[in-house]
Parts: C-alpha cells; sequence; structure tokens
C-alpha cells in the first residue's frame, strides 16, 4: 500500500493537532501538514503536493468552501475531504470527496481517507442529512447565530454587535461567516430575504 501525504487546515489548534496526531499512528500515512491559515495552506500547495486535504468549512478570514474553490481552479482532480461540526449544505455533493462531522469516530476518519485516496471513491457520512432537508430549516442556526442575524437585520454593524453582545469583533465575523455558509447567501440583503423566507425576522 502506498504511503499517502496528508494536508489537514483548521483554525481550531487543539481539533488540528489532535487529528494530526492520531493520523499519524496510522503506518500508510507518510506525513501530515498541518495550517491554522487557508492562505498558508495554498502557498504550501503551490510547491508541494498532497495525496488529500482535510479542512474545516467553518473558519475566519476565508472559509473551507472558498478554499476548495481556490484548489478547484488549479488542481481540479485534488481528493478533499471535508470536516465540520455543522452539516453540509452546499448544493453539489461531488464538490469535495467526502463529508465528516467533527464528532466522528476516528475509524470513520480513516475509512473515509481510504475510500477517497486509494479506491477513488467518494464518502459520506450516513449519519448525515440530505442537504436539502437542511437548506430552509429554522433550525440550522444556533440561538446566538439567530441574534446576530436579528441585529444584522437591525442594520447594526459587526463593531456594534459585538459591543451590544459583549463579545469580540473576531468572534462575531466568524458567526457571521458561518451563518452566511449555513443559509447559502453571500451579502447582508440576501441573508435579509432568507431570515424573512425562514421565519427569522418578521
Amino acid at each position: 500500500m502506498k504511503k499517502i501525504n496528508i494536508l489537514v487546515v483548521d483554525d481550531h489548534e487543539l481539533f488540528l493537532h489532535g487529528l494530526s496526531a492520531s493520523l499519524e499512528t496510522y503506518d500508510f500515512i507518510n506525513s501530515v501538514q498541518t495550517f491554522t491559515e487557508v492562505k498558508s495552506a495554498v502557498s504550501f500547495l503551490q510547491k508541494e503536493h498532497v495525496d488529500l486535504i482535510i479542512t474545516d468549512i467553518s473558519m475566519p478570514e476565508i472559509n473551507g468552501i472558498e478554499f476548495i474553490k481556490l484548489i478547484r481552479k488549479t488542481q481540479p482532480s485534488q481528493k478533499i475531504l471535508a470536516i465540520s461540526m455543522f452539516p453540509p449544505v452546499h448544493n453539489e455533493r461531488n464538490f469535495y470527496n467526502g463529508y465528516l462531522l467533527k464528532d466522528s469516530k476516528m475509524d470513520v476518519v480513516i475509512k473515509a481517507v481510504k475510500t477517497i485516496v486509494y479506491d477513488n471513491g467518494t464518502f459520506f457520512y450516513d449519519k448525515l442529512p440530505n442537504v436539502s432537508e437542511f437548506t430552509f430549516t429554522k433550525n440550522i442556526v444556533t440561538k446566538r447565530e439567530k441574534e446576530i442575524i436579528q441585529l444584522i437585520v437591525q442594520e447594526l454593524t459587526v463593531d456594534e454587535i459585538a459591543e451590544h453582545l459583549f463579545l469580540s469583533k473576531y468572534t462575531i465575523e466568524t458567526h457571521k461567516k458561518n451563518i452566511f455558509l449555513k443559509l447559502q447567501v453571500k451579502t447582508n440583503a440576501g441573508l435579509v430575504k432568507k431570515a424573512i423566507q425562514l421565519g427569522y425576522v418578521s
């Protein structure tokens, strides 16, 4: 069995190092490169080849979907496993080669890696709901995210929301990116429209 090289991108260092340490215990894995920032990962990939990219979806600055789009432009056949705290909301299941929730057991992660790399297959953990079931459900966002949505609808800025909720600007920006990703919107106007559609605001 050919040994493989893996790149992992996640802004949560505890999870990143935990996953990396676990992967490195398997004999068929040659190396595991880790990055907390997408920009650094992209720079690395411009110079080095990896057999599999494992990326978080919800990240500040550049989220996982944007990261995958960047990779697909220059390396359309690159194998990618997305891993997230949230169920998938992207409509194209062939956008990535696999999708797992972060609470997946390690044996499931390894099964996904082997299926994608060695069998040239796709792997979507069978506990994941159908994408369409999540697109228009009110339960897709958390209570905190609903609060932020309502404040965005009131036209408050990120700084004003942070002050109102006694949170950091960084935290609000991360929540906002997650909200945009979950609801599949790109602008505040699109968010307002979807929020009304889902009944978050009247």
